[in-house]
């Protein structure tokens, strides 16, 4: 009799454990960090398989089109590098509202009014100078000032995602707007490449100061790079990884669930723990960074970058005579 019932309880659990879910993440993260980040999810929801794919944004977004194009969308959901990206995804009717709870503790420009999309880190971008440079910049404008000429190296927005949401940040601002670009090509800054390139032009002494992500700069200089980090008085521009769920998405509720888990207390700490300055508010910072309160963030319109986006890379071009 026990046999027999052993034997039926495995036979009522097989249809169960076949209907095990699975999530499909495509994400732009470091591979570290991206494993991390799943291991972490199924720890919290044991239940849920994930199958993940890594690559640089633009790679997956080409991915993921081709996929679209061809009928058969793979991801459920993405966490990829920028905000406009996924608005334009959004715009084009690709990704699925989703109002998580979560939300409530992240300040309203961090997230799509229409919970399309929702941030998980702050990635800003500053001044990284070399400390054997004659003078310690504290603003932007410092970079343009007369005696600058020959000294910046910046990454280009025709290359860098970040650097073009940068120059979008920028020229938006009253202050600076392009006359500021416009100064920047006169002085012969260097604006080529990522900001990888760019920060060890500056570690290197090649250029004394330039313009890069602040985890780049701050955690080198813990391992001893002759730099220093800036975060200028008119504020940062920022990138925050955002999480969205595709409009085409299979499985919805464990897509739900996990930007649920990333936007969460538990999921936040795992960002601070891999050095990010977490996106939701009332979180500690990675050593080595000012307090939350003190980064000033500069306005940033998300739909304005994304539709001026081809006319600022076509500006840029022609001011800095390049293709």
């Amino acid at each position: 009799m026990k046999t027999f019932l052993c034997a039926a309880a495995i036979v009522l659990a097989a249809p169960i454990m076949a209907q095990a879910e699975t999530l499909t993440l495509y994400t732009s993260q470091p591979n570290a960090d991206a494993q991390l980040t799943v291991d972490a999810f199924k720890a919290a929801h044991p239940g849920i398989d994930v199958e993940w794919v890594r690559d640089g944004t633009t790679k997956l977004m080409a991915r993921l089109y081709a996929e679209i194009e061809s009928g058969n969308p793979q991801p459920d959901v993405l966490l990829i590098a920028d905000t406009v990206t996924l608005e334009g995804m959004a715009q084009e009717g690709l990704l699925q509202a989703y109002h998580s709870n979560e939300a409530t503790a992240y300040d309203k420009a961090l997230y799509s009014a229409d919970g399309y999309y929702h941030s998980t880190k702050l990635i800003t971008t500053g001044i990284v100078y070399n400390t054997a440079a004659k003078k310690v910049p504290t603003s932007w404008a410092d970079l343009a000032a007369d005696d600058m000429n020959g000294l910046v190296a910046m990454p280009s927005p025709l290359y860098s995602g970040a650097a073009l949401i940068h120059l979008a940040a920028l020229t938006s601002n009253d202050d600076l707007g392009w006359n500021y670009y416009g100064q920047l090509a006169a002085n012969e800054a260097r604006a080529e490449g990522g900001n990888g390139g760019t920060f060890k032009a500056v570690a290197s002494g090649e250029k004394p100061y330039g313009v890069v992500v602040d985890f780049l700069a701050i955690r080198n200089k813990a391992d001893g790079s002759p730099i220093d980090f800036v975060f200028p008085k008119e504020g940062v521009t920022y990138v925050t990884e955002p999480v969205a769920i595709l409009d085409s998405a299979k499985n919805i509720d464990a897509a739900q669930k996990f930007v649920d888990f990333v936007l969460s207390q538990k999921g936040q700490e795992l960002v601070l723990d891999m050095g990010y300055i977490p996106a939701r508010n009332g979180m500690d910072v990675p050593a080595g960074f000012p307090s939350r309160d003190e980064i000033k963030l500069m306005a940033f319109d998300p739909k304005k970058a994304l539709k001026n986006a081809s006319d600022n890379k076509e500006k840029f071009a022609k001011i800095f005579g390049v293709k």
